[in-house]
């Protein structure tokens, strides 16, 4: 009897804590969708004018917030970014040189990754969905799929894209960033991520 006394109170308590993160969404939602290093991403957003959702969305996409993964390519940091890229950014940015030695450190590889956002920005006229394609398949590609219409620089024809790593990686990234937005709104104090050429 004592038994099922327990499995009863057991069955209670286990439903009454379902309906307490049904009921606060947003306590379940952080949860499962953390955001580490808040402070450095939104610093180095307002730095460069750069969503921060879209920082975050990208570091979880590429490392889950691990800053001392490292990819087969080479690839770095929170970021993931490439050797090359980062000393072209370097040298256009005119950081310090010591700044190539402290890619592993997490507010550096996101100071780095914020202006190459930034200047991927400027390249594609603000189209994100075009930068997050640049990002991931570099920018050359993504100009000869827009010059040569292989593909429309927007979400809804995404399938036009040739690479599928390309497409995957940037409906991955989508998801965390609306996901971000619906969860840290407040947190981060911003309204970049509503801007029109999300919708691009």
């Amino acid at each position: 009897m004592k038994f099922f006394r327990k499995k009863r109170v057991f069955a209670l308590l286990l439903l009454l804590f379902v309906v307490f993160l049904f009921y606060n969404t947003k306590l379940l939602g952080s949860w499962m969708y953390p955001v580490y290093y808040k402070n450095d991403i939104k610093i180095s957003a307002e730095n460069y004018n750069v969503d921060p959702f879209l920082i975050a969305a990208i570091i979880r996409v590429e490392t889950n917030f691990n800053p001392e993964k490292t990819s087969r390519k080479g690839a770095i940091g929170l970021m993931q970014l490439m050797p090359d890229t980062a000393q072209w950014i370097v040298d256009k940015a005119d950081y310090a040189d010591r700044t190539l030695n402290s890619l592993e450190r997490p507010d550096v590889n996101i100071e780095v990754g914020a202006w190459y956002l930034n200047s991927l920005s400027n390249q594609f006229e603000g189209n994100r969905i075009a930068v997050l394609g640049a990002y991931n398949a570099g920018p050359g590609n993504v100009r000869k799929w827009l010059q040569n219409n292989t593909w429309d620089g927007t979400l809804k024809n995404i399938n036009q894209i040739p690479f599928g790593e390309t497409r995957h990686y940037i409906q991955r990234v989508m998801y965390y960033h609306n996901k971000y937005i619906s969860l840290y709104q407040e947190d981060f104090g911003t309204d970049l991520a509503l801007a029109p050429s999300y919708s691009k």
